[in-house]
């Protein structure tokens, strides 16, 4: 009997041992299983902030690139206007006005207005030139030319455009239109030299040169000779000129600048003129020549 109350109280100390190391490995395992999931909780917020801090690294280099972009724009920009600017890209401008009074050998005088303006850069240019000569008891001739002028070589601009005559001592054909193609640069030696064809109605082919040079006596005194001509090739008009060498003027002008827009001068020069064919229209005449004085003063803006 007391044996069977010792097996009975084994068996149950048995029970509670069993229970017990159930009891303490599920408790190990809950914990261990806690443990690993508090690690993966750490390791995806681990990978969140890496995320993050790739995602902002990310953001922090794209805005560094769109403002190395708008820096690099803007540069280029820059550097395209001052190469623009550099290479012909800027407008200038220049306008001058002569006045003169004249007297030949004879005592007959005249005066005349020579205009000369041009806007563009230095690729394209429009000049227009305007000269109205009046001479003593005779009404007053007026040309007038516009061109454009294109850079072909460094000093050497080629022109193409129209010329205007107005002659009111013809009875006749007093409006003449031209047109006109030439050379204007700076030759060798630095002379200006302005040259051009004309071609208009009734077979009128016409050459004109024009060249002269600066030579300074001092920053404000300068001498500038000159050669003014005009060769004849055909002319089948009514008031036809005589072909050949039909005008010739050269001379010496000197100006006093007093300032760069303003410039008294005195010019004397020696001129030559062939004359007119004889037409139905109009009467022969001889070639005259002689000496020139006169006096001026330009204006320039």
């Amino acid at each position: 009997m007391h044996i069977i109350k010792q097996s009975s109280k084994m068996k149950r100390y048995t029970q509670l041992i069993v229970v017990s190391g159930i009891a303490s490995s599920l408790g190990g395992f809950a914990h261990a299983h806690a443990h690993e999931a508090h690690n993966q909780m750490l390791q995806m917020n681990q990978a969140s902030q890496q995320q993050t801090v790739v995602m902002e690294t990310s953001k922090t280099d794209h805005q560094k690139h769109e403002q190395s972009k708008l820096v690099y724009s803007s540069d280029v920009q820059d550097a395209e206007h001052s190469h623009h600017n550099e290479h012909g890209g800027q407008i200038y401008q220049s306008t001058s006005l002569e006045n003169a009074w004249a007297v030949d050998e004879d005592g007959k005088g005249s005066v005349s207005t020579e205009l000369k303006t041009w806007v563009g850069t230095d690729e394209n240019k429009i000049f227009i030139k305007a000269h109205v000569e009046k001479a003593e008891s005779e009404k007053a001739e007026t040309e007038a030319m516009t061109l454009y002028s294109r850079n072909i070589a460094d000093f050497w601009d080629i022109q193409a455009g129209v010329r205007y005559q107005y002659q009111p001592e013809h009875q006749l054909d007093k409006d003449q239109w031209s047109a006109v193609f030439g050379l204007h640069g700076l030759a060798p030696y630095f002379f200006e030299t302005e040259a051009y064809v004309f071609a208009g109605q009734d077979q009128r082919w016409q050459l004109s040169l024009e060249t002269s040079r600066d030579l300074l006596f001092t920053q404000k005194l300068i001498a500038q000779p000159y050669l003014n001509a005009d060769v004849v090739l055909s002319d089948e008009s009514k008031y036809a000129k005589k072909s050949g060498l039909s005008k010739l003027q050269t001379g010496v002008q000197v100006r006093y600048e007093i300032n760069k827009k303003l410039m008294p001068f005195v010019d004397v020069a020696y001129a030559y003129h062939k004359g007119v064919e004889q037409t139905p229209w109009q009467a022969a005449s001889e070639s005259e020549k002689g000496w020139l004085y006169a006096t001026g003063l330009t204006l320039k803006f």
